[in-house]
């Protein structure tokens, strides 16, 4: 079944998820995910780690014993530069809570040693956030990283930094889950004094993006950056009893994000011009 390519609501607010979409840290996390998984097997997870017949697709159950058989990444994951360290981490530990809590953190110590270099993920972002700005969109970023590598990542990115972008930022050490978990969403939706519901977009690359908005209440928006073709997206998103979550609408590039939310505002006239967010900007 393909997916439905236009949402069911007009946006009023824009979320976007920051690594593998807005920006292209690959090389840095993949050294960090690296140092991570020898670690979380000398911790004793490796009896934790998904049992094959419970893997979602067996592509994963393929990743899973290959790190259990070789205590790091296949170098095809890395050429590939497909896949996040959240949804890593959601292949190896499922719906184990305290596993990946505790690979979360040892990543937060491991990407220390890593990080500093950051891109745009696309060229021309910039400007096309400044024209969805223009439309009266708020805008945030959330991201599982701790708040210090983003502060640094957003003033770094595209030479000036993006700071005056976003009207808020919510980062993986402000709540007590990190995605899949709608926390990161809500929380930035609180920063901004907006309810939850699909008037708010996030828009990101993985499907712990996906599974994060929709568990919030807003809208998802699956942004294809690595260019999956349409038998995989429905392969990641099947539709069933334990994988449900799905995206409204899925976007190849922000153009094609640009041109979404222009029709509605012009072609459907749903625009509403929401005051702006009068607190601190994200730093």
């Amino acid at each position: 079944m393909s997916l439905v390519q236009r949402p069911h609501a007009c946006p009023r607010v824009l979320l976007f998820d920051w690594h593998a979409t807005l920006a292209d840290t690959m090389d840095a996390m993949y050294h960090a995910v690296d140092d991570v998984i020898p670690e979380l097997l000398e911790r004793g997870l490796v009896e934790r780690l998904v049992k094959p017949e419970d893997s979602k697709t067996v592509e994963d159950a393929k990743l899973v014993k290959y790190i259990r058989e070789n205590a790091q990444l296949h170098p095809k994951i890395k050429s590939d530069r497909k896949i996040s360290r959240t949804d890593i981490f959601e292949v190896l530990f499922g719906p184990d809570q305290e596993a990946k809590a505790t690979a979360h953190r040892i990543f937060d110590q491991c990407y220390r040693n890593h990080f500093g270099n950051v891109k745009p993920f696309e060229p021309g972002l910039r400007p096309i956030l400044e024209r969805l700005r223009g439309m009266h969109m708020q805008l945030g970023v959330i991201s599982n990283r701790r708040r210090e590598y983003m502060l640094h990542e957003l003033s770094v990115v595209d030479a000036e930094g993006w700071h005056g972008l976003f009207d808020t930022m919510a980062c993986g050490d402000d709540v007590e889950h990190r995605k899949p978990a709608p926390d990161l969403i809500l929380k930035a939706l609180e920063n901004l004094g907006v309810e939850p519901d699909h008037g708010c977009w996030y828009i990101g690359d993985s499907t712990t993006d996906v599974v994060a908005a929709d568990r919030a209440g807003v809208t998802p928006i699956f942004y294809n950056g690595a260019q999956w073709e349409q038998v995989w997206i429905d392969k990641i998103f099947p539709n069933t009893v334990r994988h449900p979550h799905r995206p409204e609408a899925v976007v190849n590039n922000f153009a094609e994000l640009l041109e979404l939310v222009r029709y509605f505002i012009y072609e459907l006239g749903c625009g509403i011009k929401p005051k702006r967010h009068s607190g601190p900007d994200p730093e």
